[in-house]
């Protein structure tokens, strides 16, 4: 009769430890101490532990496979980046595995060991919420990782990045309705504690800053952080209202979406677009070109952004040394902006 085979389990058991916790060790996950690690592997060598043979084969070989990490499949936005990855991906013969994190830390981390469980070639992240004291634990990982729409702050060996500049977008939109006369200028935001988020609404206040015009806190609408059960377009339906109350004539949203839900408000409360208030998006979305009226808003080139991310990526599995990369974004005008009714003097 044969022995039977030593199992994970039997190694809890004898560590005093989880199952989940001697699977990590055994892969090298960093959210184990180095310390526990060595001594679960240790165990698992006395008690002559085999690992799956699989496994063990794909360790030190390529699987043609990269992990995709995205905040949610049914944003628009998410679905052109994907396009954009996809189309470097198959002309270079790999297939992509895609996740969703929800905008979750706990599930973005979990997808990552996921991914580097399952030994994919390399790991693209969009709109990581990885914040800096964990970056250090990760870059134990040795899949080269790309971060998508989020600029890396370390520019260390494992986490490299392909990003739009928002900064330069919220200027960008705001500055749009300033030349159009517009000087009571909202802001329309979704409260995700993103840096994206971060970002644009310091555009939106650097161009009302540059051009001297005045800031009004009840002109910046940001949903509370802990309601992230309502999509982007039902914050846009929610917070219009308040901005209209506060005295504005144009408004720079978050992204499309939020556009889109300000955008059925308008028409709920008979609020003609542009004619009584200019709207700008962010993203440029399909769906911006399609709605009445045709959106203007600022271009995040996503397509070409996947694309970026999985040559970048592609060239760090070659070896090669790769830079960093901050596209710059552009105001694509289309039937949502008019000029203001209340012109400023020199307007």
């Amino acid at each position: 009769m044969s022995k039977r085979k030593i199992s994970i389990e039997d190694i809890a058991r004898q560590a005093g430890v989880s199952h989940s916790t001697v699977s990590r060790a055994l892969r090298d996950s960093p959210l184990i101490s180095s310390k526990v690690r060595e001594e679960i592997k240790k165990l698992a060598q006395e008690m002559n532990y085999v690992p799956n043979a699989i496994a063990q084969s794909l360790q030190n070989q390529r699987t043609y496979t990269v992990g995709v990490i995205v905040t949610s499949i049914a944003d628009p936005f998410f679905g052109e980046l994907v396009q954009g990855i996809e189309e470097v991906a198959k002309l270079a013969g790999l297939n992509v595995l895609l996740n969703a994190s929800h905008g979750d830390f706990e599930q973005e981390i979990a997808a990552i060991e996921n991914f580097h469980y399952r030994r994919v070639d390399g790991i693209l992240v969009a709109d990581s919420r990885v914040s800096k004291q964990y970056t250090k634990q990760l870059t134990q990982f040795t899949v080269p990782t790309v971060l998508i729409n989020i600029e890396t702050e370390d520019q260390g060996e494992t986490f490299h990045s392909v990003a739009i500049d928002d900064r330069l977008g919220g200027t960008l939109a705001v500055e749009h309705l300033i030349e159009l006369g517009h000087s009571a200028i909202g802001y329309l935001g979704v409260g995700d504690g993103s840096k994206a988020a971060q970002q644009r609404l310091e555009g939106y206040r650097m161009a009302l800053t540059q051009a001297g015009l005045p800031q009004n806190h009840n002109w910046v609408a940001i949903p509370e952080q802990d309601n992230q059960t309502i999509n982007d377009i039902d914050i846009g339906k929610k917070m219009l209202p308040q901005l209209i109350d506060a005295g504005v004539t144009g408004i720079f949203c978050y992204n499309d979406m939020v556009a889109v839900g300000a955008l059925l408000a308008c028409k709920e409360l008979n609020i003609s677009v542009p004619q009584d208030l200019s709207l700008v998006g962010f993203d440029n979305i399909a769906l911006s070109s399609y709605v009445t009226p045709p959106l203007t808003t600022v271009s995040q080139r996503m397509v070409e952004m996947g694309n970026a991310a999985m040559n970048m990526l592609l060239e760090l599995l070659e070896g090669k040394t790769v830079e960093n990369l901050l596209l710059s974004p552009f105001l694509v005008k289309r039937s949502s902006t008019n000029p203001s009714c209340v012109l400023l003097p020199w307007g």
